[in-house]
């Protein structure tokens, strides 16, 4: 074996020729450093990274649990008008936890979507999905009006001008005991296709529906 092999093999820096190396030392200073600098850097940007990632996929393993909440006794509603009715959104938070849904019978002849065939009555949430204000029904224009920002949605829902990116949410609708609940809310896309919670600001069509996270915990 040569001598100039045996130097390259050596686990010393004096032995390998590296220029500045002391003897006995077995990793340059430089590359002390350099790793240093690098593992440094990791640490660092770990430190931004995880808690983003954690705002970004915590809604995805967060269970919300279901609660229906009583809305009122069916004769109370039409299939030709929205009934505003506060209901708990929210339990065990008292006031805060309440919020305004509009309420009416199913209609077969605007309620023509096949998402829609099973539900006994339509169930619309009064927050607009543009920043949250709270939208109201104007039933001599057949439409949901957001003061804010101009938000219009027309009977089903559906954004017809405004800012708002998708259409108002809805809750499901079931009566038991002679008496019509609202359950889970859930949001919809421009075709009314169903969608886990989604918050305001957040579009469900196109390529929107894959930039915000899901919640699998909520069945639809």
């Amino acid at each position: 074996m040569s001598d100039k092999h045996s130097n390259q093999q050596s686990r010393y820096t004096g032995d390998r020729l590296i220029p500045g190396s002391f003897a006995g030392e077995t990793v340059t200073r430089r590359k002390f450093m350099s790793g240093t600098a690098q593992t440094a850097g990791a640490i660092a940007a770990a430190g931004f990274t995880l808690p983003a990632l954690g705002f970004a996929f915590g809604p995805v393993f967060h269970e919300v649990p279901h609660h229906w909440s009583p809305a009122g006794p069916p004769e109370m509603f039409n299939e030709d008008n929205y009934v505003p009715i506060v209901i708990t959104l929210t339990p065990g938070v008292g006031e805060v936890g309440k919020g305004l849904v509009y309420v009416r019978k199913h209609n077969p002849k605007i309620d023509t979507d096949p998402f829609d065939k099973n539900t006994p009555y339509i169930a619309i949430s009064a927050r607009c999905v543009h920043l949250g204000c709270d939208v109201r029904w104007v039933s001599a224009a057949q439409r949901f009006v957001c003061p804010c920002h101009g938000g219009t949605y027309n009977v089903l829902g559906i954004r017809v001008a405004g800012p708002p990116p998708r259409p108002l949410d809805r809750f499901f609708t079931r009566v038991t005991n002679n008496l019509v609940e609202i359950g889970p809310r859930f949001s919809v896309n421009d075709e009314l296709r169903r969608f886990s919670p989604r918050d305001p600001g957040e579009p469900l069509d196109g390529i929107g529906q894959y930039l915000y996270p899901s919640r699998p915990s909520i069945r639809i």
